[in-house]
């Protein structure tokens, strides 16, 4: 229990590198889940719909709230999310992202919104959670960081962070520069609570490695994207088909942040591959508009060899659910290892 007399999101734990065992999920995050897993938040692919069908297959679903146009289409969308949700008894298996860096100026009438909805977890993303903290913890929700460097994750932290988001190397859209391996590692030897683990994970075995590592959660963003209940264009789901791990380009050159794209979209944008190291300005206002260099260029991470055929959300919750029940015997083999000869 913690000092409001509540149960904690997820069971928290010190870091013990001896324990192969994958942590029991427990708490309030984890209630309904058949799986571990939270499907990321992706700019310009996340949808209501996406959302929806998530929770309704048993994973945790994200919102990001600047996919919204509007505030009157976020407000709509909110709506649906609650109600759908809701009538399946689930009505708060689902998150909120925020983006909370100061050039993003939509800022204070989305949270307007959100004190309104009351989600359980807000995930911010490009910058410190001081901003989403104290409104937040004021409606009794809960604040996880989205995190790329040791040195956020401590900033995350000492600033009153309830959870962290870990984004290694390999992640779609924004990304990390660290090995999973080491990242949760060091940050298990200070933070013994939640953590979400993101990073290339695009199949069972993947979840599993995460939780052995010391996640409580998996980030999966990528092996979604195709989704029919996503935004994105058949053009770009057929794109994500044809894509494997040598048509992922990681470039500062498109948001001023280091990012994947498929290498197919850069080409189909004219874009400058000279220009690879040189990043682009860091601006996150008027972050629908049409002048946005993102607006035609399609990021995806490095497990999108995952994507063998365009499936629906349940179609892929349940492929997962199938190969993770299955790991079982794989793992009764490792447990006896070094085997005799």
């Amino acid at each position: 229990m913690n000092n409001t007399g509540e149960p904690p999101l997820v069971e928290t734990r010190l870091h013990d590198p001896g324990v192969m065992k994958p942590p029991a999920l427990s708490g309030r995050l984890s209630d309904g889940l058949r799986l571990p897993v939270i499907v990321a938040p992706m700019f310009l692919i996340s949808s209501p719909d996406l959302v929806i069908a998530a929770g309704k297959a048993g994973v945790l679903g994200v919102y990001p709230v600047a996919n919204a146009r509007t505030l009157a289409d976020l407000e709509a969308g909110l709506q649906r999310i609650t109600v759908e949700l809701g009538v399946l008894g689930r009505g708060n298996q689902w998150a909120i992202n925020v983006i909370v860096h100061p050039t993003y100026t939509r800022f204070d009438a989305e949270f307007e919104l959100l004190e309104r909805f009351q989600p359980r977890l807000v995930i911010t993303a490009l910058g410190g959670p001081q901003r989403a903290l104290e409104r937040v913890h004021a409606f009794g929700g809960k604040v996880f960081c989205d995190v790329t460097t040791m040195v956020h994750a401590r900033k995350a932290i000492d600033a009153g962070a309830d959870g962290l988001v870990l984004v290694a190397t390999g992640a779609g859209g924004h990304t990390g520069s660290y090995s999973p391996f080491a990242f949760i590692d060091e940050v298990r030897r200070f933070f013994a609570g939640p953590i979400v683990l993101g990073g290339a994970i695009s199949n069972a075995r993947a979840i599993r490695a995460a939780l052995m590592l010391g996640a409580d959660f998996a980030y999966m963003g990528t092996r979604f994207i195709g989704a029919p209940e996503t935004l994105v264009s058949d053009a770009y789901r057929q794109m994500l088909v044809r894509a494997s791990l040598s048509d992922i380009v990681m470039t500062k050159a498109i948001t001023g942040v280091s990012a994947n794209w498929l290498r197919e979209s850069l080409e189909a944008a004219n874009f400058d591959f000279t220009k690879l190291d040189i990043p682009g300005k860091i601006d996150f206002s008027d972050i629908n508009g049409d002048s946005k260099a993102w607006k035609n260029i399609w990021g995806a991470g490095q497990g999108v060899s995952g994507i063998t055929a365009i499936e629906t959300v349940p179609q892929i919750v349940d492929a997962l659910v199938r190969d993770y029940a299955a790991l079982s015997g794989r793992e009764q083999q490792l447990a006896v290892w070094p085997r005799s000869a």
